[in-house]
């Protein structure tokens, strides 16, 4: 059973259209809820194939200094706003699809969380292009960069590095920008603006919980391997440039999501 979540992960991952493979993603997170848990680890790996992650032609992607900045005081700058958010959850969508596919030997319930995430992140999706619609646009009319799959390729090789620097890092920047952003929205004060608003408070909830299973995993396999998870964090920052977080820290959310106090120490210190 787990070996078919994990291929049916690559089948979704590999599809370039969205309302595919959002489709196949809830199949997916169906076929966890409803059959038997298997038990054990699974072992196998799966032939990588070309092409991942498998994506629309558009948007077209440019590297992230290359996208240029709107005013959400406008109708363009608010919809291309909710785009950047959209992009960004499309990438969400692959790269915890990607977490089940790639790494072999883990316990039934991480693959059954990661596929959960992918779920949640598809329903975040769904509900962004459905705002963007309202505001006259569609997924894929601006350009988008490709960061938070730079960092996904960057650990493929290592399920250490990817849990310690994607949803703990690069996500948990999500939890410190998210507040600053509503807040923005809330002086734009139009009905769009605020139903972004009102979006954004869901994708923060469920972020709190996919952050906080990169915490327990990444904690979980520096305790298997024996491993200080803080130090090796920091090590692994610098071996795979990882952004820093930047101010203001989401203590609360961050706190929420299973930081400890010293890595939220540290965070003050060096954003």
């Amino acid at each position: 059973t787990a070996q078919q979540w994990r291929s049916s992960a690559l089948s979704a991952l590999v599809c370039r259209k969205p309302a595919e493979k959002l489709l196949l993603t809830a199949e997916l997170y169906n076929s966890v809820r409803t059959e038997p848990a298997p038990s054990g680890c699974f072992r196998a790996m799966l032939q990588e194939p070309v092409g991942l992650p498998g994506c629309p032609q558009k948007p077209q992607l440019l590297a992230h200094l290359d996208v240029q900045q709107q005013s959400i005081f406008t109708p363009r700058g608010l919809a291309a706003l909710v785009h950047a958010v959209c992009h960004i959850e499309f990438n969400a969508i692959n790269l915890a699809l990607d977490a089940v596919w790639r790494f072999a030997a883990m316990p039934e319930q991480y693959y059954a969380q990661w596929i959960r995430i992918a779920a949640e992140e598809a329903h975040h999706f769904t509900l962004l292009v459905a705002h963007l619609k309202t505001l006259g646009y569609e997924y894929g009319d601006f350009p988008a960069h490709t960061g938070l799959w730079d960092m996904v390729e960057r650990t493929k090789g290592d399920i250490v590095a990817r849990m310690a620097l994607v949803p703990r890092t690069l996500e948990a920047r999500g939890l410190d920008a998210t507040p600053p952003m509503q807040a923005k929205l809330r002086k734009v004060g139009t009905p769009q603006a605020l139903r972004a608003v009102d979006i954004l408070d869901i994708i923060l909830r469920d972020e709190i919980g996919h952050v906080a299973v990169g915490n327990y995993w990444y904690r979980w396999l520096c305790e298997r391997d024996g491993i200080d998870p803080i130090s090796h964090f920091r090590t692994l920052c610098e071996q795979h440039s990882a952004p820093r977080a930047r101010a203001p820290i989401n203590q609360e959310a961050r706190r929420l999501a299973g930081f400890t106090n010293e890595e939220i120490c540290d965070l003050l210190l060096n954003s």
